[in-house]
């Protein structure tokens, strides 16, 4: 029997929710993998079948599980993931949605690059960067954590912005004119600063799309975007 000790803040449901996610996020349990059963769940962690229930029936409203009839729980497909990349300023997303944008900012300030950063933005280690952290809403609810370094050679002004009215995205595609991108997106816990900001728990899933951007001569940026699994999805389309 797993000992549920192990996280005794939790309610019994959590830890078994947990157990699962961790394996899911830590790609472990592959989609299309089959879950434990109720019936596993239960004999695993000594917990009653209501309670692997509603681990089970969470874990699919959130889009981790798929549950079908007959063919038991298994890893949900991500399919919700775009295969094409399209970049676009996340306040007109919001407002074709119908909705209200606002921003919370964290940080924008001047520093120098270390090593990994300065190699990833075409710059040598210790020259001056642009960072910006970034907390965008709609309706008031924190959907994306945004924390992007930029190359002051591709947007100068970057620094002068009131990002509480315009988007970083929407400085960069006015000043620095994309060119080429490459972009990662994967499922990832938040860390604690992230879960912080965003209002979530340090176990909720996230979604993480990690984005280099080229402008011409120059790399303009490297952002990373954190996405609340439950808040947020990418959509795209296929095409022959």
């Amino acid at each position: 029997m797993a000992d549920l000790r192990t996280e005794p803040e939790l309610p019994a449901y959590e830890q078994v929710k947990a157990f699962i996610r961790a394996r899911i996020v830590s790609g472990e349990w592959k989609p299309g993998d089959a879950v434990p059963s109720e019936a596993a769940l239960v004999q695993q962690f000594g917990v009653s079948r209501m309670t692997a229930n509603r681990a089970l029936r969470e874990l699919s409203a959130e889009g981790l599980v798929d549950r079908v009839q007959g063919s038991g729980t298994r890893v949900a497909q991500l399919h919700r993931i775009s295969s094409r990349l399209s970049i676009r300023d996340i306040h007109e997303e919001v407002a074709e949605r119908g909705h209200r944008h606002s921003t919370r900012v964290l940080l924008v300030a001047a520093e120098k690059a270390g090593q990994g950063l300065a190699q990833s933005l075409g710059l040598a280690a210790g020259a001056r960067v642009f960072h910006s952290v970034l907390v965008h809403l709609e309706n008031e609810v924190a959907i994306q954590y945004e924390d992007r370094y930029v190359n002051p050679a591709a947007a100068p002004d970057y620094l002068d912005t009131d990002f509480s009215q315009t988007s970083p995205t929407l400085h960069l595609l006015q000043h620095a004119p994309l060119t080429e991108a490459s972009y990662s997106i994967e499922a990832c816990l938040p860390s604690a600063q992230e879960a912080r900001e965003l209002g979530i728990k340090r176990s909720d899933p996230c979604l993480v799309m990690v984005r280099r951007t080229v402008s011409g001569a120059h790399v303009a940026s490297l952002a990373r975007l954190v996405y609340p699994g439950t808040r947020y999805s990418f959509a795209g389309q296929f095409q022959a």
